[in-house]
């Protein structure tokens, strides 16, 4: 895929999303560019998932790299804040994720299965060694408990606080 394919999707993906922002469970628009680019409406709720999965690993590494660095730091509570705020700044990905799988879940199934295991894993819930689907077990009831986790309010760090402590 070249440069400009790439940034075709992607605009074509953020074409999807803000002509689901007034319904997320509505059908996806699956015409024009968005047709020229994707086989089907499922690639297109696919993409969706893979864009997600992108924003929510991407804070997950970032909170275990701070629990690593700092022993004070709770893994669960760290994937919990990592997910409720990826939750928080992509609400609309997340709400079309959520509407499609509820409608269609085989669809998004697969990718949700991998990601509840993720989450899992991440948080230090399960050991590598266990069954694969006592990992999604746990994985799926952990993140039903993320869905109804009130997003708490954290008092901001300025950048330089940071710095402050290394100095």
């Amino acid at each position: 895929m070249s440069w400009s394919d790439y940034h075709r999707r992607r605009a074509a993906l953020d074409a999807v999303l803000a002509h689901l922002r007034s319904d997320p469970g509505a059908p996806v628009p699956f015409h024009g560019e968005v047709a020229e680019l994707f086989d089907s409406p499922a690639q297109v709720l696919l993409a969706l998932h893979y864009r997600w999965t992108l924003k929510l690993t991407g804070r997950i590494g970032l909170a275990q790299a701070e629990a690593d660095r700092d022993p004070d730091v709770d893994l669960v509570d760290a994937v919990t804040a990592a997910w409720l705020d990826t939750a928080a700044e992509h609400g609309l990905l997340r709400a079309v994720i959520d509407a499609h799988a509820a409608a269609d879940p085989e669809v998004l199934r697969p990718g949700l299965e991998s990601e509840q295991r993720m989450l899992a894993l991440a948080a230090g819930l399960v050991g590598p060694d266990e069954p694969r689907a006592e990992i999604t077990r746990v994985g799926a009831a952990f993140t039903a408990l993320l869905r109804t986790t009130p997003r708490p309010h954290r008092k901001a760090r300025h950048l330089f606080g940071r710095f402050a402590a290394s100095a």
